[in-house]
């Protein structure tokens, strides 16, 4: 099981008002299988690799949501941290039996993470690769608090991203998951309604590593004041998928709905999709070279 450096995305599962759905519809999404964990809570895995977890909703105004861990080897160090920075730890630190010990906090501007203390679960056993986590980014309305939070937290150093001509609708202006203008939901939010550019994307890049595109592990969005204020800040996840039409097409004949409709970025091609009860993905598919390798 590889070992995840300090802040790195190690872990992600969603909360589900149902479990036995949502194992059936991630099991055809992605062809997942599943081993029921300890209570209400199933270890989803791909190609025998642990990848993610689905968990029943204990409590009903829980979300329905897919959340991100990040890897810390000291938690009580970083909910200190949190705090100081301005941000609100929701769970303070509960251990998990011999798995490890999380923790749950937002930021300053309201997006929900959470940390994760290795025992003898690691995290995901399989990254981008198809049917595996490959990209996680925050939204907010508050970068000028969320960046130097982030940064003041994790240690991440950011490379910032501006939007700039008509080809900066890809990642070079809002990160691997650029949405189109005609978006519906959540992911809307990175353009503007009138088909305006992206408002700037950072990334991250873990401390002691050169910043940018090559050593990022997620990034920062920003949406904008053309939305309704009702739309909370939140954490977008990224699984990697061998074709994206076909799974934006799957994800409908099996309940789903499509957010963003697949389309093209430098990336690879992508498309925000939400499952049978409500919780919001997106789905990349990395380019092919010249010579046929992704």
């Amino acid at each position: 099981m590889a070992v995840f450096a300090r802040s790195a995305p190690c872990w992600v599962d969603v909360q589900l008002p149902d479990l036995e759905a949502g194992k059936r519809f991630y099991g055809e999404l992605f062809g997942w299988t599943f081993r029921a964990g300890e209570g209400p809570y199933a270890d989803a895995f791909s190609g025998g690799k642990l990848v993610a977890a689905l968990a029943a909703k204990q409590d009903g105004r829980m979300p329905t949501a897919w959340g991100i861990y990040f890897a810390t080897d000291d938690i009580a160090a970083s909910v200190a941290r949190i705090r100081e920075a301005g941000g609100q730890v929701i769970t303070e630190p509960v251990r998990a039996g011999r798995a490890g010990v999380l923790a749950q906090a937002a930021d300053p501007g309201g997006a929900v993470f959470g940390l994760w203390q290795a025992g003898d679960r690691e995290g995901f056993q399989k990254q981008n690769e198809p049917g595996s986590f490959c990209w996680t980014e925050v939204h907010t309305r508050q970068k000028d608090r969320v960046d130097p939070f982030y940064e003041t937290v994790f240690g991440f150093q950011g490379t910032d991203l501006e939007a700039s001509g008509p080809e900066a609708s890809g990642p070079e202006a809002s990160g691997p998951g650029a949405a189109r203008s005609d978006a519906s939901g959540p992911e809307a939010a990175r353009t503007g309604p009138d088909d305006s550019p992206p408002v700037g994307f950072r990334m991250w890049s873990p401390a002691g590593t050169e910043p940018g595109p090559d050593t990022a592990v997620g990034g920062r969005s920003v949406i904008t004041d053309a939305f309704p204020a009702e739309l909370p800040s939140y954490f977008l996840n990224y699984f990697a998928v061998e074709d994206c039409n076909r799974t934006a097409g799957n994800a409908v004949r099996l309940g789903g709905r499509i957010s963003a409709p697949p389309f093209d970025i430098p990336y690879g091609r992508m498309a925000v999709l939400q499952d049978d009860q409500g919780a919001v993905f997106a789905v990349l598919q990395p380019p092919v070279s010249e010579n046929g390798a992704e």
